[in-house]
């Protein structure tokens, strides 16, 4: 029998586009000798949908749920479960409703990029229904969605990261000259301002003085409360790594150097180069990276250190800065679900993308299974003695009388 194969895509985040690219790759590429394939969109608005019209680029350009082939669903979210649920009218004046089954998830492919699906909060929702899903859990996603706690997290950890400044919108509205000025006292100049919860390079653009830096800032605030602003290094290397795995199975792939025609990689660089039907993949690359192997082997070893503390799942991508000047490595981030799900780079080392999706499901079953084997069943007997006060189980006195609630 084949396994029930949930590709979740969209939501509401900016880079919803990026991941129906991404999603639609991977559908066109998984094994349907073993699986079913199910795709399930989230659209803008936070409903979900399935059908195998999702399964075409066409059905977005726009996206409309009343589309033949589409039934408009939502999860069960009882424990084990995975089904997917639509709400059947009932028919005549006095027709009931009822539910209908439409599909049960064996395991969720999560191919979401930004806010409302990459950090953490699908990931909570599919372990509170204890559903397998192939992306990191719940901390790691969180941390690697939010780039100041993220950099907070290298900084704590003793990895190379550049120096930056974090700023609320509140702080900039209240006193944009004081902000400007402390930013240019701490870091100088040039900047790069990027959105604290955003990817794709949305919202991010460089700043050489205080009056960009301010139009900077402005733009960024659009996206996000909380932005961070960052060092700029002259014309560094930008390098990239994915690393695949779980727990104690984990490998870095070979090191990609991206080429971009400005200062940082635009979001038109990153995805639109081939028209936009590519993804990550269409990106210009230099495969593998024109580096010594001592700083490959160096950018490996910590892209796998990397995704053993955030307990990373699946694929991910560290992006590094290399200064030329200083000769000194630094982390730019980590994409916990990558673009394209980095298949380029796992296929120039020899791993096809249909192997690819077969490694990741089977790394989330695994830690499905992890998951399930802790006691959830330890019981205190602690209700035994309470009582009905109000004093909860801080008013508890030994077992005389109880705890009144």
């Amino acid at each position: 029998m084949k396994k029930q194969i949930g590709v979740i895509f969209g939501s509401r985040s900016c880079e919803r586009e990026v991941a129906i690219i991404s999603a639609i790759q991977l559908m066109r590429h998984a094994d349907t000798e073993q699986y079913d394939v199910i795709p399930v969109y989230i659209d803008e608005r936070g409903n979900w949908y399935t059908g195998e019209k999702l399964k075409e680029i066409d059905t977005f350009r726009p996206f409309k749920g009343e589309t033949a082939g589409i039934v408009r669903v939502f999860p069960d979210l009882s424990s084990g479960s995975g089904a997917l649920l639509r709400l059947e009218k009932g028919k005549g004046l006095f027709g009931r409703e009822r539910l209908e089954i439409i599909a049960r998830i064996d395991v969720y492919i999560v191919v979401m990029h930004g806010l409302n699906g990459e950090d953490g909060t699908l990931q909570g929702l599919l372990e509170l229904a204890n559903i397998p899903y192939t992306s990191t859990g719940v901390p790691g996603s969180a941390i690697g969605m939010d780039k100041i706690i993220m950099k907070q997290f290298f900084r704590g950890a003793g990895l190379p990261v550049l120096p930056g400044v974090a700023v609320t919108r509140h702080e900039f509205e209240s006193s944009a000259d004081d902000v400007a000025a402390k930013i240019r006292s701490e870091l100088g100049f040039p900047v790069f301002v990027k959105p604290a919860n955003l990817g794709s390079s949305i919202g991010v653009s460089r700043a050489d003085d205080e009056g960009g830096l301010k139009d900077s800032l402005s733009l960024a605030f659009e996206y996000d409360r909380r932005v961070l602003v960052e060092k700029g290094l002259n014309q560094p290397i930008e390098l990239n790594c994915s690393v695949l795995g779980y727990d104690d199975e984990v490998m870095a792939s070979s090191i990609e150097m991206p080429l971009n025609s400005t200062e940082f990689l635009t979001f038109g660089e990153k995805y639109l180069a081939s028209g936009g039907s590519k993804g990550m993949a269409s990106l210009h690359r230099v495969l593998p990276a024109p580096i010594d192997d001592g700083l490959k082997t160096e950018i490996q070893n910590m892209s796998k250190d990397i995704f053993r503390m955030m307990d990373g799942k699946g694929v991910v991508r560290i992006d590094y800065m290399f200064d030329r000047d200083s000769e000194k490595l630094y982390i730019t981030e980590i994409n916990t679900i990558p673009g394209s799900l980095a298949f380029y780079l796992w296929e120039y080392d020899g791993i096809r993308y249909r192997e690819l999706i077969d490694r990741m499901i089977r790394f989330a079953e695994k830690a499905h299974e992890d998951r399930n084997h802790a006691n959830y069943a330890y019981t205190s007997d602690i209700l035994k003695s309470v009582g009905s006060g109000a004093k909860g189980s801080k008013g508890a006195k030994g077992s005389k009388g109880g705890t009144k609630l």
